[in-house]
């Protein structure tokens, strides 16, 4: 299986005058998504609060939690965020769910979910 990237726009729900645009790698694996810590405080996204998280390796660490919005192809979605390590960008599961969407393992690309209530 290959890699998957998109580019989303990033925007501050708190100031949607703030704003970023970057390619992600959409990793379904991951609870959250993951953006830059540098990012995140050019763009003035608070944290609120701290998540323990569980790397492959079987290390614990403890991240910041904020909300931003993903904006793709014209659709929405404001969702969870870790301020994570340099250069580091991944559009993780809830984000994707947020949008309604699935990756499409054979052609590397999202495709919409069928919803349900």
């Amino acid at each position: 299986m290959g890699l998957t990237y998109i580019t989303v726009k990033l925007v501050n729900p708190k100031n949607t005058q703030a704003k970023f645009k970057r390619k992600f790698l959409v990793d379904s694996g991951a609870t959250y998504s993951v953006v830059d810590a540098n990012v995140l405080k050019t763009l003035k996204v608070e944290s609120i609060r701290t998540q323990k998280f569980i790397l492959a390796n079987g290390e614990e660490i403890k991240k910041d939690i904020g909300e931003i919005t993903f904006i793709y192809k014209g659709d929405k979605a404001t969702s969870p965020v870790v301020f994570g390590d340099d250069n580091i960008f991944l559009l993780g599961a809830v984000t994707l769910e947020s949008f309604g969407f699935i990756v499409d393992p054979l052609n590397r690309k999202l495709k919409k979910l069928p919803m349900l209530i």
